[in-house]
């Protein structure tokens, strides 16, 4: 039981790795070899783009980096048995807070707003779960959390 647990944890590590490497293609100039790569991909990506400004651009970024960062925490939290924590950080984090709403209520894209707000609304239920301190269905919370990034990404882009 145990080692499926880390084996669990390990396999969301990885998923957020790999997300946090696509939000090295927007990263301009920071990637140094990885930026010809990204270029060439964009042009062939079948994704649909938000169109935003670049300031927005990196705004939606930063946002993704900070739920990144949650998730990562959160796992750990997990890990650690830090439920209570890990609880409060899944709210105010990825949960559905009033700035939050309103910003995924500012995009054109009303897929993409909807995709948004289901995804903060498994935050809050992911804060609710861990609450119960049962590591597995914290798990499977995280997972359907993680989900909804996983999908977003592979139907938009910046």
């Amino acid at each position: 039981m145990r080692t499926k647990r880390v084996a669990t944890l390990i396999g969301l590590l990885f998923i957020s790795g790999m997300t946090q490497m696509s939000f090295a293609e927007n990263n301009s100039g920071q990637m140094g070899d990885m930026k010809h790569h990204n270029m060439d991909h964009s042009m062939h990506d079948g994704r649909t783009s938000l169109g935003l400004s670049p300031q927005m651009k990196q705004h939606q970024l930063s946002n993704m980096r900070a739920h990144l960062e949650a998730v990562q925490a959160i796992t750990g939290l997990i890990a650690d048995g830090a439920f209570d924590e890990a609880s409060e950080i899944a709210h105010s984090k990825l949960g559905l807070t009033e700035e939050m709403d309103r910003m995924c209520n500012m995009f054109d894209d009303k897929n993409f707003t909807a995709l948004g707000m289901a995804f903060h609304k498994s935050g809050d239920e992911l804060g609710e779960v861990l609450l119960s301190k049962d590591t597995n269905a914290s798990l499977r919370a995280l997972q359907t959390t993680v989900g909804y990034c996983v999908q977003c990404h592979a139907s938009f882009r910046q």
